[in-house]
């Protein structure tokens, strides 16, 4: 099991960056993110415990459901499937206010779940390939919580 943890801070309430990134519809503002939907709702809120969300990545297919929900502070999830295979522990968002606006900390435990090789295949190819897209969603939040209102956002 690989952890990998990806660190940034946006300039935003924390409010705001809380509701954007738990609302895994707006990671398709990511080149490397290709579709999202909320396969079920979560209770209390549409991504709150229990909710289920399918990603499509540039890397894969993955349904997570969350186990934890805590607004504005912290959101928790686990990867049930995807394709292809891996083992998933953990993924982690939390959200502390700082001068200059949300620590946002998003950290995951997995490995690719290939028996003998799940291990250097996490190492080599899917450790550099989730923090990149980890970083890519980052970055979409703080240029859609930070560009005026009226402007075009650069594309990255």
């Amino acid at each position: 099991m690989e952890t990998m943890t990806v660190e940034r801070v946006i300039d935003a309430p924390i409010d705001d960056v809380f509701r954007w990134l738990t609302t895994t519809t707006n990671y398709t503002a990511s080149p490397l993110v290709l579709r999202c939907r909320l396969a079920r709702r979560g209770s209390g809120a549409p991504y709150g415990v229990g909710a289920v969300r399918n990603h499509l990545w540039l890397i894969g297919w993955f349904s997570e459901r969350i186990t934890h929900y805590d607004p504005p502070y912290a959101t928790e999830y686990v990867v049930d499937r995807s394709l292809p295979p891996s083992r998933h522990e953990l993924g982690r968002m939390t959200f502390t206010e700082v001068d200059g606006g949300t620590h946002v900390r998003w950290t995951t435990r997995a490995e690719v779940g290939v028996p003998l090789l799940g291990g250097p295949l996490t190492r080599l190819f899917a450790r550099p390939v989730i923090t990149r897209t980890f970083r890519g969603i980052l970055d979409a939040a703080a240029t859609a919580l930070t560009t005026p209102p009226g402007r075009t956002p650069p594309r990255h």
